[in-house]
């Protein structure tokens, strides 16, 4: 009976090792990959940062409403860094950091093992050891739960807020007039005169056929009315003609 008590606390016993060395593990894999990810979404912050500095400056040389184009879409780029600082700083203490806290509970569970091992009481060992694999497995659960609902809440609300900030920056792009800027930039390089002097560089940049076209469409105008203009001078004399030739008919 006794031995039989020592073999199931036994196998018990590997059993909860075989599942502690499996969470340390996974869990500390998966602590590490998380750690990188909010390290490099930190990164992407900080890159993102020096985008709206550089965007500011470029900006301040411009044209008006590329101007102010370009600052509209640089605040709306800076405001989605603040959210994804939230991001950040939510993804440490919501995931992280309950994955790092697994290396202290594998800690706990091997001590409380062999601290149960090492008791004479095989029954009550046995019983301990049953209690403590169905609570190690029902936390672990439950932890994985909670850690990956909060990492894909967080995400969802950093791309939430992305969307409506993206938006919003996508209308500030489009709203730039660009026949305005073009106008207030020609103004500032070209001359006074510059848009009657354009007029008359384009009339006279039109092809060689096109010149052709349009001096055959002036002649063949000009043609019709020396035609017309014969035609209606023909009729004349001969109404001329036909008068005459009714004075002579009525002296006879």
């Amino acid at each position: 009976m006794l031995r039989r008590s020592l073999e199931n606390r036994d196998a018990q016993t590997r059993q909860l090792q075989d599942a502690v060395t499996n969470v340390e593990k996974h869990f500390g894999e998966l602590c590490q990959i998380f750690a990188a990810y909010v390290r490099k979404t930190a990164r992407l912050r900080d890159k993102a940062d020096l985008l709206v500095n550089e965007i500011n400056v470029y900006a301040s040389t411009e044209t008006p409403n590329l101007k102010q184009g370009l600052k509209n879409f640089a605040d709306e780029f800076a405001k989605l860094q603040d959210y994804r600082q939230a991001e950040v700083e939510r993804l440490e203490a919501k995931v992280v950091e309950p994955l790092k806290a697994y290396g202290t509970i594998v800690k706990m569970k091997r001590a409380e093992t062999e601290l149960q091992r090492a008791t004479m009481d095989a029954t009550r060992t046995t019983r301990h050891l049953e209690e403590t694999i169905d609570n190690f497995e029902k936390q672990k659960i439950k932890d994985i739960k909670t850690i990956f609902s909060e990492f894909i809440t967080i995400e969802m609300l950093f791309h939430g807020k992305a969307l409506e900030v993206y938006t919003a920056a996508y209308q500030n792009i489009q709203k730039i007039d660009e026949e305005e800027d073009l106008e207030v930039f020609r103004n500032s390089v070209y001359p006074p005169d510059y848009s009657s002097r354009l007029d008359i560089v384009r009339a006279n940049s039109k092809s060689p056929l096109q010149r052709s076209l349009s001096a055959k469409c002036i002649s063949g105008t000009g043609q019709v009315s020396t035609c017309r203009l014969r035609k209606d001078q023909q009729a004349e004399d001969d109404d001329e003609e036909d008068e005459d030739l009714d004075v002579t008919e009525e002296e006879n």
